[in-house]
């Protein structure tokens, strides 16, 4: 089932934790670790003096603070002062082990933001950090969350990574300034050899940081092309990743640092894949107008409706699409019961010198315009698009009657 996305998990939370109580500070961890799992945690095993939070605040730069309110309320309450004088817009949550209305209302007083009771539970971190985040956007302006384009192939060698390298780059040479461009294929990542990338570091380096995935470990873990920023896939397959890893808040740390992320997925099948899925605004399934991809992508949106990804973020892009051969668009709509989003024309000899010299594919030919115009169409702007004659190729005959009776 399709979770609930909530504004803290696309913040780059960085915390701090006061607390002497060992007991509540392992209850709140796990809590942090399971909710904010990309979180930096500055723990404090004692109460810090106010020249020791002078010194702690700008070393660490905490966006979060969790005071233990209970271990000693008068030294808690001097310190709750301290860091509101110290930084006022830092978010300060006070632990509390009782519900004591009053005391609650003097730490509040004090410069605490918000308040979490004894025994911690997901529902009630979740409600406070909700609140906490869209003060948080709207105290710093930090304006809209990038868009996430998940680029996924209805069969194997439709083009899928080829379509996903170029859309980073038209949006590029749209005028996007901060583009991820991301190799999720945990079995078969190609976009290294495309990209003619010497690798070091992958998704999986990412994944395994944890908290402590921040700005400059995350430098050190992509690779410069054209100006895009490219996070690659791991050089040896990555078996039972769906048992393992949720690529879940790796993608949220990238939508809040980037105006736009491209994610290049393996296919639609598993649980892996309908995260991605799911955490996408548009989700570009790749198919050609051959018979056994219309099958295939007949499957694939299938599979995506008994998991509830919603049909409105599916666009329904024809590769190596040509008038004359194979299926034509009235057929492959008829067949998919969805409408045929964009055309891309058949173009082998600009796609080989692409791959060969590992850039973009050429703006001036067809199929770099007809590129472009997707581009400009997934950011919502319609153009004229120099897409292939849709009239031509097969029709309706008895071939195709088993798949438009699925």
């Amino acid at each position: 089932m399709a979770t609930t996305q909530n504004p803290r998990n696309y913040i780059q939370w960085k915390a701090m934790l006061l607390c002497p109580n060992r007991g509540m500070s392992t209850e709140l961890s796990a809590l942090i670790a399971e909710q904010l799992p990309f979180a930096p945690v500055a723990e404090f095993k004692d109460y810090p003096s106010r020249t020791d939070l002078a010194e702690a605040i700008p070393a660490h730069s905490p966006n979060l603070c969790f005071v233990d309110v209970a271990t000693n309320r008068d030294w808690a309450l001097s310190i709750l002062s301290d860091i509101a004088a110290i930084d006022p817009k830092l978010p300060i949550v006070a632990l509390h082990a009782t519900n004591e209305s009053d005391f609650i209302l003097r730490c509040l007083r004090m410069g605490a933001t918000e308040f979490l009771l004894q025994p911690f539970t997901a529902e009630q971190f979740i409600a406070v950090m909700d609140r906490i985040a869209q003060q948080h956007w709207q105290g710093r302006g930090t304006g809209s969350l990038g868009k996430v384009a998940c680029v996924i192939p209805a069969k194997g060698a439709c083009g899928a990574s080829t379509i996903a390298c170029s859309l980073a780059h038209q949006w590029k040479k749209n005028g996007t300034k901060r583009i991820l461009l991301a190799d999720m294929d945990p079995l078969t990542g190609t976009l290294s050899f495309l990209l003619k990338l010497r690798q070091t570091y992958s998704f999986m380096d990412a994944l395994s940081r944890g908290g402590q995935l921040d700005a400059d470990v995350w430098k050190g873990l992509v690779y410069s092309s054209s100006g895009i920023d490219v996070l690659l896939a791991p050089e040896k397959p990555v078996h039972g990743i769906d048992e393992s890893h949720d690529p879940g808040s790796l993608i949220e740390f990238a939508r809040m640092n980037y105006d736009l992320v491209v994610v290049d997925c393996n296919g639609a099948y598993g649980q892996w894949a309908l995260t991605l899925a799911r955490q996408c605004d548009d989700l570009v399934l790749v198919t050609t107008n051959e018979l056994p991809a219309l099958q295939a992508t007949q499957r694939t949106l299938a599979y995506l409706d008994r998991n509830r990804i919603e049909r409105s973020k599916i666009r329904i892009v024809v590769n190596r699409y040509h008038k004359d051969v194979g299926l034509n668009q009235d057929v492959i709509e008829a067949a998919l019961h969805a409408e045929v989003f964009h055309l891309l024309p058949s173009d082998y000899e600009t796609v080989q010198r692409a791959l060969v010299e590992g850039k973009p594919i050429t703006a001036g030919t067809s199929l770099g315009r007809s590129l472009s115009a997707l581009a400009e169409k997934l950011n919502g702007k319609e153009r004229a698009a120099e897409e292939p004659a849709k009239s031509s190729g097969f029709g309706f005959g008895s071939l195709f009657g088993s798949l438009l009776r699925r």
